[in-house]
């Protein structure tokens, strides 16, 4: 890429561009200073001012303060050093700053007795995973395989606690990726999400201090003398401050363990390149590129002023929300090693029981829950990665909290857009469409032929939902899909494996708390108000598709989509969790007590007006079998006359006059222009 003549220059050789933010979860380069962000746009990097708006997803700008043209292979030529850390990603500027394998190599190969280290941990890795392979192959040559796969799961498992953070954590990887290991060693790799081994309190203290630059008891007044939890980079402690008297969490990373994780992942790049080509030719995937995916979440997760920044993402996102409780960070008290957080006074959901003894409606519980993690995915783009039960808390005002944000991912604006055109590809059962979309969000390579696929979509999709909603789940969807790729180059990109692990695990709660629950019930309603609502044109667009097909205007679908977008704003309004801030004044708060169609409407109105094609459909729907089907009219306005003020549409429409009536002349030239 080269650069033109522009302030891009003096802002990244600055002093402060040091302090350029190292990851951002828009995918956006962000200059907290200087306050732009940079976008990828056809041939040009665009930078322009910042206005912080609540999605994390969706940042606005005015003004252009630079531009920079791009070769033919899109990697930065000819600039400062900061500019060098650029990628691009599906059209996005991306900071790899904590993640390259060159900087992998190079602060290994740096570090004093690198050779010897090198090789006494390679030896330890290839004695300890040889051995367990030839175990594995000899139970497959005597034909007891199948017979000793739950033990071999067990020990594959202890395998990886006894090598160490990096195994264990790609363990945690591998018990997401049907890809790449089987259903029932992903069961028992789950278990590393909760129970490993803590280290002695007396190095965790230390560092700690060490972060605080005093000792412990001028900060804090008391402290566990047991963890609370424990994972595969850190632990957590409860403990109370000393001038405020509030409870914390205090979050502290595993001692010496940055160089540990750079010598692993220098040893994981080149095993993967040694067995690059057995990779692609028996999974389908690159195993260079799966290593590459998990070096950079890794060390992102290895830095809590990331996992610092991840928490006040999510704190903008639902700031407006009664039902959602996401902890404070104490910034002053934390570091890259120590990260304090507001201490959650919750259940944890791996105790269901607890949940029910403490009264909390559980079927409200569970309905905030399922419909906090679809805005998460659909709406601001920023989800929680890793929302297993001990992650998740239900208050006993029955709201529900999250805690361990090192894991998060990133939807961008045309990933979330794909996702709904999926939805709307399976409501109308257009699977060729929905085999495009999985190439589109990167299961297939481009050059993949999709017909072959298109008849095993349909099956899963039709056996999956031939009972009703009320059966329909996602595991069983998860499950036949899974078989797929093992039939088709199909590959599931990280982010995706994080969508489907945060999707089933939220399903899994729900079914371990409620049995009976319906989770589609929540979520068709919450998808089906979003449709109806959402003043984004693109969703426009997809509202359209869903409610025409094969050219046929479908009544039965709009009362369908407006009675589970009415049934969405009744069971949230009513939730016991939306008491809990009746404190703030309501008009702070994101609660609705009726569906507001009103912008809807007055779109719907100005669409019939100036597009022709649907002023035709609508007026076939009309006549359809020569008659008039004012009845299907009058139930639509029935189910909506309460939703909407007229007054108000008229008004919002009457603004609009002008711009229609240019565009009806525009469409009224343009056919006699054509007629001619």
């Amino acid at each position: 890429m080269e650069l033109c003549k522009s302030s891009l220059e003096t802002v990244f050789a600055s002093p402060r561009a040091s302090k350029l933010s190292l990851y951002h979860h828009t995918r956006r380069l962000h200059h907290p200073q200087l306050g732009f962000s940079c976008f990828f746009d056809s041939k040009r990097l665009i930078i322009t001012p910042l206005r912080r708006s609540r999605r994390s997803g969706e940042e606005s700008g005015v003004g252009v303060s630079a531009a920079v043209t791009t070769g033919s292979n899109g990697v930065v030529g000819n600039s400062s050093s900061a500019m060098e850390q650029l990628d691009f990603e599906r059209g996005v500027c991306v900071p790899f700053r904590k993640y390259t394998p060159d900087m992998v190599r190079n602060k290994v190969l740096e570090s004093r007795g690198a050779i010897l280290s090198l090789i006494g941990r390679g030896v330890e890795i290839v004695w300890s995973l040889g051995f367990y392979w030839c175990v594995l192959v000899y139970d497959f040559m005597v034909g007891r395989d199948e017979e000793v796969v739950p033990f071999r799961a067990r020990q594959l498992r202890n395998l990886l606690c006894d090598l160490g953070p990096s195994f264990i954590k790609a363990g945690q990887v591998l018990a997401n990726r049907p890809d790449i290991i089987r259903e029932d060693y992903m069961n028992e790799l789950c278990i590393l999400q909760d129970d490993v081994p803590s280290f002695p309190n007396e190095v965790a203290f230390t560092i700690i201090e060490e972060e605080l630059g005093k000792p412990l008891e001028a900060v804090f007044s008391k402290i566990s003398s047991q963890t609370i939890a424990a994972a595969s980079l850190g632990q957590v402690y409860r403990a109370t401050l000393r001038e405020s008297g509030e409870d914390v969490a205090i979050k502290v990373q595993r001692p010496e363990i940055e160089p540990i994780i750079y010598r692993d992942l220098f040893l994981f790049r080149n095993l993967a390149s040694f067995l690059n080509g057995i990779s692609l030719q028996k999974l389908g995937c690159n195993a260079e590129l799966i290593v590459d995916e998990f070096g950079e979440k890794l060390l992102e997760e290895l830095d809590y002023t990331l996992e610092a920044r991840n928490i006040e993402d999510f704190l903008e996102n639902f700031k407006n929300d009664p039902t959602v409780k996401i902890p404070r960070v104490y910034k002053e008290l934390s570091g890259s090693r120590v990260l304090v957080m507001e201490w959650i006074d919750g259940i944890r959901c791996t105790n269901p029981q607890a949940i029910r003894d403490a009264g909390i409606d559980v079927n409200g519980f569970l309905t905030v829950g399922v419909s906090a993690a679809l805005r998460q995915l659909l709406e601001f783009g920023l989800f929680h990665g890793d929302p297993h039960p001990g992650n998740i808390f239900a208050m006993r005002d029955g709201r529900i909290a999250y805690v361990d944000f090192g894991n998060v991912a990133v939807l961008s604006q045309q990933n979330k857009q794909i996702l709904i055109d999926a939805v709307v590809h399976a409501v109308n059962e257009d699977y060729a469409e929905m085999a495009n979309d999985f190439t589109r969000l990167g299961f297939l390579s481009s050059d993949t032929d999709v017909a072959p696929i298109v008849p095993a979509l349909e099956a899963i999709w039709q056996n999956s939902s031939g009972k009703g909603l009320s059966d329909f789940n996602f595991r069983s969807v998860t499950g036949k899909f899974n078989q797929l790729v093992y039939q088709y180059p199909i590959r599931i990109p990280e982010r995706f494996s994080l969508v489907i692990r945060s999707l089933l695990t939220q399903e899994g709660i729900c079914f371990t708390l409620e049995p009976g629950f319906k989770f589609l019930e929540v979520a068709y309603p919450y998808v089906a108000k979003r449709l109806l609502t959402d003043p984004n044109p693109a969703l426009r667009e997809r509202l359209i598709q869903v409610l025409f097909k094969d050219g046929v205007f479908q009544w039965k679908r709009l009362e369908n989509l407006i009675v589970l977008a009415k049934e969405n704003v009744a069971k949230m309004s009513s939730n016991p969790a939306l008491q809990v801030n009746n404190k703030q004044s309501s008009k702070d708060l994101q609660v609705e007590s009726k569906l507001d169609l009103t912008d809807t409407i007055k779109d719907g109105a100005r669409l019939v007006l100036v597009d022709e094609g649907i002023r035709r459909q609508l007026l076939l729907a009309l006549t359809e079998d020569s008659k008039l089907h004012i009845q299907e009219l009058v139930d639509v306005y029935r189910l909506v006359e309460d939703e909407f003020d007229v007054p108000s549409v008229a008004l919002k429409f009457a603004r609009e006059i002008p711009s229609v009536a240019r565009d009806l002349i525009l469409s009224w030239s343009d056919s006699v222009l054509a007629d001619r």
